[in-house]
């Protein structure tokens, strides 16, 4: 690992160099999974762009030693090699493991070990003023629990230790048809209490039409099962086939999916919001153009088109946690104000407070554990005018709020500063970012927070005008290349899947 700690004490360095000046510096990471724009590097940037290297992965302790810019899709091909997977794995295969321990990573797995961030054991971080130090339970635990959420205001993590689980070759899931919104809540409430289980989640296609799916790992499969893929140009996309098989009312239905296609079974059509390219650019939307286009339609190169294109600032894409008590009322406003279907459904285990992840103080029966959350994912068209735009998301805003929810913050934030600490605790946040040196970096407020202004002169109206602000989004995703990391990944499809279980 010497050219790792090389890297890092070139990384320190830098951070000594600013604080010794006193002047603010920001983090480049490389890419991002955030719907706000990405900072470029410049004046004042720590570039760490370059620690994307897996150092180890160790059978004996079940725990793999990795750099924070290490996707998830190259972390799940590295694991599975030994038998082992990560026990909290992001649906997009882009997110990176710093990311996943920087924001907030929930997933279909998470109701049972809550966010990524809780299967990180330790992390190596570079602190405001050049120190080098790690972090974990024992060591720093107040600095370990706090930068989890935090959105790298707290230091630059430069190295993770995650646990990692027993693999197997499938997923058995179940798509359970359920007929209304308060059924579809129930139906993942109990689920989740199912200790055979190992993801849940679901989704809603209408206010009649949801589907709760679960899901557990198998080793072996019936003679006579169906094994379906998501991966190839001509698979189905998930949510998609989902749908299919439970128009006709089926109450439930089950097939086996290898488990890498199951962990990113989302990839394609990044959920169902690829499918408003084909709305904005009046494409047909079938079989045949969503194989024609399927380059385009992987979460990476959609991320590369919206933020190239700039429709982040017209598209609502927003991760909402709420009590399981009140999500169905928030859903029937969601319906009424935005109109936005389909909706994913997600429970979550929530963190020890206090936190920056979504939370909310209700325990259960102990008094001691907190209750899940039900998170809801609401992605789709929000108003075209820009005043507009802005002030249905501060509505959402409040209305979250009112019904007890917080919105996950790799989305668009509009609080204002004194709106957003009074959902966190600024006391405990300062004084983290003041104990460990951390205030030239910008704060957590700073970071989320989008700037609702405008560039209204000529040149940006032509350039963000209908088709020409998508065109410059393809560009871009196209240049970045980065449809040739889908081609080339060996997790995915019948062949790639083939190649990991002679390996194991």
């Amino acid at each position: 690992m010497e050219s790792h700690r090389d890297a890092v004490k070139e990384i320190a360095a830098s951070v000594q160099h600013y604080f010794e000046r006193g002047e603010p510096f920001r983090i480049y990471h490389g890419s991002t999974n955030s719907t706000r724009q990405a900072v470029h590097r410049g004046q004042n940037t720590v570039d760490i762009s370059l620690l994307s290297r897996i150092w180890e992965i160790d059978t004996n302790t079940q725990t793999t030693l990795v750099e924070p810019n290490v996707p998830m899709d190259r972390l799940v091909e590295s694991t599975l090699k030994y038998g082992l997977i990560p026990p909290v794995v992001m649906e997009f295969p882009g997110i990176t493991a710093g990311g996943g321990f920087a924001g907030t990573g929930g997933e279909s797995s998470s109701f049972k070990y809550g966010y990524f961030d809780e299967i990180v054991n330790s992390v190596e971080i570079v602190l405001g003023n050049g120190d080098i130090i790690n972090a974990s339970d024992k060591e720093n635990p107040d600095l370990f629990h706090g930068a989890s959420g935090a959105i790298g205001s707290l230091g630059i993590t430069t190295l993770l230790k995650i646990q990692l689980i027993q693999a197997k070759k499938y997923v058995k899931a179940t798509y359970h048809f359920v007929r209304s919104i308060p059924k579809a809540i129930d139906r993942i409430r109990e689920e989740t209490l199912n200790p055979a289980l190992d993801y849940v989640d679901g989704i809603l296609f209408s206010k009649e039409h949801g589907v709760v799916i679960t899901g557990s790992l198998v080793e072996d499969i019936p003679i006579s099962a169906h094994v379906q893929t998501f991966s190839n140009a001509a698979d189905p996309w998930f949510y998609l086939h989902v749908k299919k098989k439970t128009l006709n009312n089926v109450i439930a239905y089950v097939e086996y999916i290898p488990l890498p296609e199951y962990l990113f079974r989302y990839d394609r059509g990044g959920f169902w919001v690829g499918a408003s390219a084909f709305e904005y650019y009046k494409f047909p939307f079938n079989r045949f153009t969503r194989w024609l286009l399927n380059d385009f339609m992987h979460t990476r190169m959609l991320y590369r088109a919206l933020h190239g294109s700039e429709q982040s600032r017209k598209y609502i894409v927003q991760d909402l946690a709420l009590p399981f008590a009140t999500v169905g009322k928030f859903i029937d406003y969601t319906n009424e104000s935005f109109g936005i279907w389909p909706l994913w459904l997600c429970p979550l285990r929530q963190s020890r407070l206090p936190t920056l992840h979504p939370h909310f103080p209700e325990t259960g029966a102990d008094g001691q554990t907190l209750n899940l959350m039900l998170n809801v994912g609401l992605w789709g068209f929000g108003p075209v005018q820009h005043d507009r735009f802005v002030a249905k998301n501060r509505e959402l805003e409040r209305k979250l709020h009112e019904f007890g929810g917080m919105k996950w913050l790799y989305a668009h934030a509009y609080y204002e500063e004194n709106e957003f600490w009074e959902l966190f605790d600024r006391q405990w946040y300062d004084g983290l970012r003041r104990k460990y040196m951390a205030e030239l970096l910008p704060s957590v407020w700073h970071k989320v927070k989008v700037d609702p202004t405008v560039d209204r002169s000529w040149r940006t109206w032509v350039l963000q005008s209908w088709p020409l602000d998508g065109f410059r989004g393809l560009y871009k995703a196209i240049k970045s290349r980065e449809y040739l990391i889908a081609r080339n990944s060996t997790w995915k499809g019948r062949d790639g899947s083939a190649k990991l279980a002679k390996k194991r």
